[in-house]
């Protein structure tokens, strides 16, 4: 199985609170398993409040909903060994 690698990271963002924000992280290789999205090293599941998904089979996307002060942090992609912040 190919090493799967970041190609493109994810983008700091600003966003007022209540508002919903985009992370996008693209990668090499469709299908790539091992993957997880963290915010403040607490690791994300796919909900009401946090959309995780997967564009065109290499572009791993989070949206938070209404965001509040307690979402202010570091967003983390991860796939495999390689990591991505913002």
């Amino acid at each position: 199985e190919p090493d799967v690698t970041i190609v493109s990271s994810l983008k700091d963002m600003v966003v007022f609170e209540g508002d919903d924000v985009t992370f996008r992280c693209q990668v090499s290789h469709e299908n790539a398993r091992d993957v997880e999205w963290k915010l403040q090293d607490v690791a994300l599941q796919n909900n009401e409040m946090n959309e995780i998904s997967v564009e065109k089979g290499k572009i791993h996307t989070l949206t938070l909903r209404k965001v509040t002060e307690q979402d202010i942090g570091t967003i983390t992609f991860r796939v495999g060994p390689h990591t991505s912040t913002a």
